[in-house]
């Protein structure tokens, strides 16, 4: 059977007409055209920092703090010790309440809040930043004054719709039959989501807790109401704190060359961050 199988010729293939073999060629194209059309402002970015900012991505950059307005020398100390504190901050807020809600919105469908927590998750998804550093502003700075806790809990809040519908669709991608298996050795609920659920779903969800730190490490819109910046290395997180988006944004804006050169570095450094927390991001899901 199988050598008379593997006698039969191939099936010829089909031969496309005129008409359709052209269609093919131009959506090819269209198709290529949009490929570069989506990818090539990525490029040019990215090659513009780097022609501009590597020259001063030296060990200054990475030891020292801004020197005065206008003066040579210096670096971004303050902004990236600023930026990690201020991202670790924000996880504890966005991550722990974004796993909660994420959790609640898959496993308890028929709860009678399910509906006003998804509600409340994209509108908060849809408020723009500088909105969310308005809000902190008015509730905690005018009361405590500027801070990089404040600024954390303002980037807190926008990773917090994001973790939250990663989580909710990464659980739904768990089988009933594993939650079915628990319940059946007489496991409560709770439980089971601990011990069985979570774990199975554990590299989805540290995939959009990546994703959540990579889209709020850029924002400077709410750290300018919030955290305010500072010329010096903060380890307190109740007095104001730089970032790099701060120092990028305050160099972009300066008429002073070696400052703009500063900022294009830190620019170039953020997306560096960015572009390796979404690569850690990716090998994450698929390893998992």
């Amino acid at each position: 059977m199988t050598a008379r199988s593997s006698a039969l010729p191939a099936r010829p293939r089909p031969r496309l007409s005129p008409a359709r073999r052209a269609r093919n060629l131009i959506m090819g194209a269209l198709i290529g055209l949009s490929t570069v059309i989506v990818v090539a402002p990525l490029i040019l970015i990215f090659a513009y920092l780097l022609r501009e900012g590597l020259g001063a991505m030296n060990l200054e950059f990475f030891t020292r703090t801004p020197a005065p307005e206008g003066e040579t020398g210096g670096g971004l100390l303050n902004a990236i010790v600023g930026s990690l504190q201020m991202l670790l901050m924000a996880s504890v807020l966005g991550v722990g309440v974004g796993v909660a809600g994420g959790i609640f919105l898959a496993e308890y469908p028929r709860h009678p809040l399910m509906p006003t927590v998804r509600m409340l998750s994209d509108v908060l998804a849809g408020i723009p930043a500088i909105v969310m550093g308005l809000v902190a502003y008015g509730l905690i700075v005018l009361y405590f004054g500027f801070s990089g806790l404040a600024g954390a809990i303002a980037l807190g809040f926008l990773m917090i719709p994001i973790v939250v519908r990663t989580t909710e669709e990464v659980l739904k991608l768990v089988p009933v039959t594993v939650r079915e298996a628990g319940l059946s050795l007489g496991l409560p609920q709770w439980l089971v989501i601990l011990r069985i659920v979570l774990p199975a779903a554990a590299g989805g969800i540290v995939t959009g807790v990546m994703l959540a730190l990579a889209r709020v490490a850029g924002e400077a819109a709410p750290l300018l109401f919030t955290a305010f910046g500072n010329p010096l290395v903060n380890l307190d997180p109740t007095k104001p704190m730089s970032a790099l988006p701060l120092e990028i944004y305050r160099g972009a804006t300066s008429a002073y060359d070696e400052n703009q050169r500063l900022a294009k570095a830190g620019a170039l450094l953020l997306i560096l961050i960015i572009f390796a927390t979404s690569l850690l991001a990716r090998w994450a899901s698929r390893r998992r």
